[in-house]
């Protein structure tokens, strides 16, 4: 008698699953494939469509479709809490859905800890649609008068978020805006110094400001207030602050990681429930701490396929090797980027025509599945 798979998200580690569902279905098994939305957004991608170098239809994997087209069930729905002893998921519509398998690829979120005024445009780098709510209200906004656009953070995201604003107001708007990130302790302080100095250099010569040595503490109507208690104008709001793992691991009590995030062995598995599993942004890799980028989510794909097959199946499961050094290429949002690999680092249009490359090619893959 075939068994229940149960997908929570259709992100970057379910991608081959997903192409794959048909696999399950023709062993017997249901899968029902829970998300947020009809399509997932490719976060590598999203600077570039806030920018206008690409289409929403560029990025985005229409994942019901997908799913419905292979035989599986596709709820519009978040997951809320999970009760691993009952193998109930309980969702926010106040339905819930039995598994005897469950993946988890729920991702991550902005979190918003500073007070902020109902009435200022504020938007978080995720979800990646809220990107493209925010390019539309740029645009109406750079067609009517000079603006100060503020970013709040000091990671990849306000380096790639500040770039492609001064791109779609180069290309698109009528006035060019004022813009500003304030990286509280440092910018991009994570990152060796020759890969810091290069993006620093892109945005100064554009005339972006890097405000470092202080926190944001509120943001009112028409200005973010520092901890310091400087004022600084602002008209529209960025929070880029890092990503937090979905809460609904720490809500249902499982184990977790120092993050939050569903604490998994080399299986992708869960460590107190071995019929769940997750991939991406929202879990804590036991073995080993993995960076909150992309590329581990990619890498996970084939393992996080075999072993939820094994596991409905009862075969042996596949360990996880996060594999070296990874590729690292910023979009600096004026056609060209920051690259860096082991020991080689350079900008250029030449990085970002790789980086263009890459990510083109892997959404073409699994876009043809549609």
């Amino acid at each position: 008698m075939g068994k229940h798979l149960v997908l929570v998200g259709g992100g970057h580690a379910h991608m081959v699953t997903l192409a794959n569902l048909h696999q399950f279905i023709e062993k017997g098994h249901r899968v029902t494939v829970v998300g947020p939305s009809e399509y997932h957004y490719y976060s590598g991608m999203g600077p570039g469509m806030l920018g206008k170098h690409y289409t929403p239809e560029d990025i985005r994997f229409a994942t019901r479709h997908v799913v419905e087209k292979q035989g599986g069930a596709f709820v519009l729905d978040k997951a809320k809490k999970v009760d691993p002893e009952a193998r109930i998921l309980h969702l926010e519509s106040g339905e819930t859905i039995n598994y005897d398998v469950i993946s988890f690829n729920a991702g991550s979120f902005v979190p918003r800890p500073i007070e902020a005024d109902e009435n200022v445009d504020v938007f978080t780098v995720k979800p990646i649609e809220r990107l493209l709510e925010a390019q539309q209200r740029l645009l109406a906004l750079f067609a009517e008068r000079q603006i100060t656009v503020t970013i709040i953070g000091g990671g990849p995201s306000s380096l790639e978020v500040a770039g492609n604003v001064w791109g779609l107001a180069r290309r698109h708007g009528k006035f060019m805006p004022t813009i500003k990130i304030f990286a509280g302790s440092g910018f991009m302080a994570r990152f060796p110094d020759k890969v810091r100095r290069l993006a620093e250099r892109s945005l100064l010569r554009r005339g972006v400001e890097i405000i470092k040595g202080n926190y944001v503490k509120k943001i009112e109507a028409d200005n973010i207030i520092l901890e310091n208690g400087d004022r600084h104008k602002t008209d529209f709001v960025f929070v880029a602050m890092g990503v937090k793992p979905s809460k609904i691991f720490a809500d249902s009590g499982l184990p977790t990681g120092r993050d939050g995030g569903l604490l998994v062995n080399e299986y992708l598995q869960s460590v107190g429930h071995p019929n769940m599993f997750g991939g991406g942004d929202c879990i804590f890799f036991q073995p080993q701490k993995l960076d909150k980028v992309g590329v581990y989510a990619v890498r996970e794909n084939p393992v996080l396929f075999h072993n939820l097959m094994a596991s409905l199946e009862g075969q042996p499961l596949q360990a996880f090797d996060p594999g070296g050094d990874y590729l690292l290429i910023f979009n600096l949002g004026d056609g060209k980027g920051v690259l860096r690999k082991r020991w080689l680092t350079f900008d250029g249009k030449l990085a970002f025509m790789i980086k263009d490359y890459i990510d083109r090619k892997f959404m073409e893959k699994f876009q043809a599945i549609e």
